[in-house]
């Protein structure tokens, strides 16, 4: 039986709501235990956020590099080395974690233990360490930030051919022919794009009716009009029914689909599940905690991050809430304001912004325009091409449009999405302009410097009254 070890505080998961919270715990004096089993950083840096718009960076140097004849400018044949983008990939990914190990170390009171963790009883886990021996941790304060991995489908014959996931797929050193990517997300939208600019031939196969369901339906149809011009497969209403080893013998994939129209099987040399992740929530035993989860796994939490046990908290990914860094690190903050003060922060009325990192990129925050009908919210809608940004114009990258959804009794932006040429920073200023109250009428008749993105903002609320 383990000696057990008494902490006041005790963190599952170094990611970017763990990794900052442990820290903050040790530095205002609590003793704390931070446990991983995995890599500090979360998916964030390992595998999410900061390998993948690596990747983008590469591929949007080598669709440019194609482009140089729009722009006068001449070149040679361009082909992409995936070692080299592999291995700068790493690089970056190497330095932002090793900076992470090297805060964790450096911080007094913060002890570090690299293993799997499982509840032995309401405040106690065992940790299986790497180095082989097993730990028992105690605390009146529990922290879990253990964050979730790719899902696999319940599709026959899945388990018996070689599938690529949001991690696999950044590992492979050589350009893959024809991908085939089951999804519609994000995910499947920023590979889908990425690896159609380092030569494949990509195919997306989407069981819905549009891209990025959560979008309205323009914003959906000019996502899909972009990777479709861009030379990306795009098949909607479309399920996949059955996955086989090529009957070619060249190691590839046979995705038999099924649509309105016809059945059809998509031969590939790779295949990408990029159709949901899944909580971290079943290594843990919860239930000896007496923490509850949702059908899902995900774990049920109040607006304070509490889960149903007294002292245990959920913070980012395994909470179900919206899977973005930004929101696991705004989690932090709000434990850290109250398990160290009088604090009383929550998750209530907080404003949701998020990024697709294909190009253009698309910026959103707030209601769709659709929800916000459906929610009989009396509206106005500010709509405009990107075609008229004389900014975009120059560097002539005018794919896209603005959107803005605006209150019509007090003219406040309640809703915006950007695709466009950084959608995401020009969403992130309409962001700052809801949570200064600003109405709309402001941005209207601000002075911008010219030429920049941001006077765009002058035109497209001149047709609001």
């Amino acid at each position: 039986m383990p000696t057990v070890e008494q902490y006041d505080a005790i963190v599952i998961g170094a990611g970017q709501a763990g990794g900052p919270l442990a820290t903050a715990l040790a530095q205002a004096g609590r003793t704390t235990a931070l446990i991983e089993c995995e890599h500090v950083g979360g998916t964030c840096i390992n595998k999410g956020c900061t390998p993948t718009k690596t990747m983008v960076a590469s591929a949007r140097v080598a669709y440019l590099a194609r482009r140089a004849a729009d722009f006068g400018v001449r070149t040679g044949d361009v082909s992409v080395d995936m070692a080299r983008v592999r291995e700068r990939k790493r690089a970056i990914v190497e330095s932002f974690r090793t900076g992470s190990e090297r805060r964790i170390a450096a911080t007094d009171g913060l002890t570090f233990h690299f293993g799997k963790a499982t509840f032995t009883g309401p405040k106690q886990v065992d940790v299986a360490c790497v180095s082989g021996d097993t730990r028992r941790l105690a605390a009146e304060t529990i922290v879990l930030n253990c964050g979730a991995r790719p899902a696999m489908p319940k599709l026959p014959g899945i388990e018996d051919v070689p599938v690529l996931t949001s991690t696999s797929i950044m590992e492979v050193n050589e350009v893959p022919e024809h991908l085939l990517i089951l999804g519609g997300g994000p995910i499947a939208l920023e590979f889908g794009q990425m690896f159609r600019r380092f030569g494949s031939r990509v195919t997306i196969v989407q069981r819905g009716p549009r891209l990025i369901g959560r979008e309205d339906a323009d914003v959906a149809a000019a996502m899909r009009d972009v990777l479709v011009e861009d030379g990306v497969e795009v098949l909607l209403d479309t399920s996949a029914t059955r996955v086989a080893t090529s009957q070619a013998g060249n190691g590839g994939v046979e995705l038999s689909v099924t649509s309105a129209d016809e059945e059809q099987t998509l031969t590939g040399t790779h295949l990408l599940v990029a159709s949901g992740r899944t909580p971290n929530t079943d290594r843990l035993d919860l239930d000896v905690a007496g923490v509850r989860t949702n059908h899902h796994g995900y774990i049920d939490v109040d607006e304070r991050l509490e889960t149903s046990a007294l002292g245990i908290y959920a913070l980012g990914d395994v909470t179900g809430g919206p899977a973005f860094t930004h929101i696991s690190y705004d989690d932090f903050r709000i434990a850290r304001t109250n398990l160290l003060g009088p604090g009383s922060a929550t998750t209530r009325d907080r404003i949701v912004p998020y990024a697709v990192f294909t190009d253009p990129q698309l910026g959103r925050v707030g209601l769709s325009e659709e929800d916000a009908r459906a929610d009989g919210r009396a509206i106005q809608v500010a709509k405009m091409p990107m075609s008229s940004v004389a900014r975009a114009l120059e560097v002539d990258e005018a794919r896209g449009f603005m959107k803005v959804v605006v209150d019509a009794g007090s003219g406040q932006i309640i809703g915006a999405a950007v695709l466009g040429i950084e959608g995401g920073e020009l969403m992130s200023m309409l962001q700052i302009a809801m949570m200064g109250g600003l109405p709309y009428t402001a941005l209207r008749d601000g002075v911008f410097a010219h030429p920049t993105l941001a006077e765009s903002l002058n035109n497209l609320f001149a047709s609001l009254k």
